[in-house]
């Protein structure tokens, strides 16, 4: 059975599509191509259908991952189909929570940077900012994709229990 994540920022074209790309590259490392789905939305529509920004797409290149993105908007009822929704930040947090239509929906919910224990809450936009923002971005990314992973495979050695 597939273990299914999507990751959300506000458009999809930077910090998600950033996400989605660094942690596919986590799973298929560890061994995990088959048995984890990797994708991102935006709480908003505003860029569907658009590549991801230039900035992330050469940060990503920079760091030899992959940047074949389409920004996409987060529907309520993928909800049923996902096994975690990873939101980079606050914001994004309680916008996904309040469109679960059930509690355990919700609970489906959590913070990227949840998962690096040393970090704060945020994953901080670098949209309005210059390329060093998306530097910054990519490495919050990085840290919190290795606690990210460990869960992951924690659950999905307990599946197979």
């Amino acid at each position: 059975m597939t273990y299914r994540i999507c990751f959300v920022c506000t458009g999809n074209i930077c910090r998600s599509p950033m996400a989605e790309s660094v942690f596919r590259a986590r799973t298929a490392e560890a061994g995990l191509d088959g048995l984890v789905e990797v994708d991102s939305a935006g709480t908003g529509g505003w860029h569907e259908g658009e590549p991801a920004d230039p900035r992330t797409v050469a940060v990503l290149r920079a760091h030899d991952y992959g940047s074949a993105h389409v920004a996409r908007q987060f529907q309520p009822s993928w909800f049923s189909r996902l096994d975690l929704v990873i939101a980079l930040d606050l914001g994004h947090l309680k916008a996904l929570r309040r469109l679960a239509p059930t509690e355990q929906d919700a609970a489906k919910v959590r913070l990227l940077r949840s998962y690096d224990p040393a970090a704060g809450d945020d994953v901080p936009d670098p949209y309005y900012g210059g390329g060093e923002g998306f530097e910054e971005v990519l490495e919050m990314v990085e840290t919190a994709s290795t606690g990210l992973l460990a869960a992951v495979r924690e659950h999905l050695e307990g599946r197979a229990a």
